[in-house]
């Protein structure tokens, strides 16, 4: 079946067909992106979202994996999505661009939204997209929430300790990222600095000995790119502070759980400086 409609697509789109003017709030709307997801469906009013993607059901990658089980899945393919008839489809800038610029061709009404790289995108994300689902009340609500509980969190300190973000590859991010911001906002000292992102070799992380190392949680499974999380370096570097702290789905998205990431991370913050005391 979705044989068929993928050559129907492919045919309509050749003649320029295009459905009739969705409406100005849209009924009924699709989103193709992990991020944009959980934006969707903190935003939408009942019955508004038809469909999410699969990863939003992924409890590795997901801050609202038990919320999405409410929604049917898509896969990111056009034809699938055509099907559903939707007034708006919602995807990432980088992500599922084939089937976006498809479902534009057959006159589908198509928002791309970029990731988020700071804290301040969050508001912004919610509101593009409120606009976009006729939801402005409910993400100006959202925001003035975000807003007034991130003031709350970032709470003045007398001495930041030094952390590290280490990821798989020996991949780290500085300041100029969503992950930087949320460490500076948890009262740490990024060790890259002013940075976007780049790997960190062993040598640096070495020598500059972070007071904590901050990973992101492993798959299940092996994985050579997650090697470097388990070298003698690393180990002796958490050996040696006894602290270290996962990343999780709070930190992949530039939603309001970023919130519960920042949070999370100050208690550590707090832990860490007890003990060291």
């Amino acid at each position: 079946m979705l044989r068929r409609a993928l050559i129907l697509l492919s045919l309509l789109a050749a003649i320029g067909f295009s459905p009739a003017t969705a409406q100005e709030t849209p009924a009924r709307v699709v989103s193709m992106n992990l991020c944009t997801d959980q934006l969707a469906m903190l935003l939408a009013a009942p019955g508004q979202l038809l469909s999410v993607s699969k990863l939003a059901r992924d409890p590795m990658s997901s801050a609202m994996a038990d919320a999405a089980m409410a929604y049917p899945v898509n896969h990111g393919q056009a034809e699938e999505v055509w099907l559903m008839q939707p007034d708006l489809v919602v995807v990432g800038s980088y992500t599922a661009q084939a089937a976006a610029q498809m479902l534009e061709r057959l006159g589908t009404r198509v928002l791309r939204i970029a990731p988020a790289a700071s804290l301040a995108d969050v508001p912004a994300r919610l509101r593009t997209l409120g606009e976009a689902m006729g939801r402005q009340a409910r993400a100006e609500a959202l925001i003035a929430e975000f807003e007034t509980r991130l003031a709350a969190l970032r709470e003045k300190v007398d001495r930041r300790p030094s952390a590290a973000l280490y990821y798989a590859n020996g991949y780290t991010t500085g300041d100029q990222t969503l992950a930087g911001e949320i460490l500076l906002a948890a009262g740490f000292d990024n060790i890259a600095g002013a940075r976007g992102g780049g790997q960190l070799p062993l040598e640096a992380l070495a020598m500059a000995q972070p007071e904590a190392l901050i990973t992101a949680r492993p798959y299940p499974g092996a994985s050579r790119s997650e090697e470097i999380l388990m070298h003698p370096v690393v180990r002796q570097l958490r050996d040696a502070h006894a602290a270290t702290a996962n990343t999780g789905t709070d930190w992949i998205c530039g939603t309001p759980f970023v919130l519960q990431a920042i949070k999370g991370l100050s208690e550590f913050r707090k832990a860490l400086e007890t003990e060291t005391e």
